[in-house]
């Protein structure tokens, strides 16, 4: 297999892995730890699981555009 390809096919499973691994991590906090769901009112546990939602998904988002600009500049050349 060609190095670049090689490369592609790993850019792409490392996305995956990363934004599935995401997933899995927020559905058992906010599913299986009942924080996504608000019972009679808001609680500080839900705005704490909120946030931490959204920082991870800005976070998890500022990481795949690293990942694939770095990947574009290396496939350039």
């Amino acid at each position: 297999m060609e190095p670049d390809v090689k490369a592609f096919l790993l850019l792409i499973i490392q996305t995956l892995s990363m934004g599935l691994l995401w997933l899995l991590i927020n559905m058992t906090l906010g599913i299986y730890y009942n924080l996504a769901f608000f019972e009679e009112t808001i609680t500080w546990k839900n705005v704490l699981y909120y946030i931490f939602l959204l920082v991870t998904l800005f976070l998890l988002i500022r990481y795949f555009i690293k990942k694939w600009k770095g990947f574009k500049e290396i496939s350039d050349q």
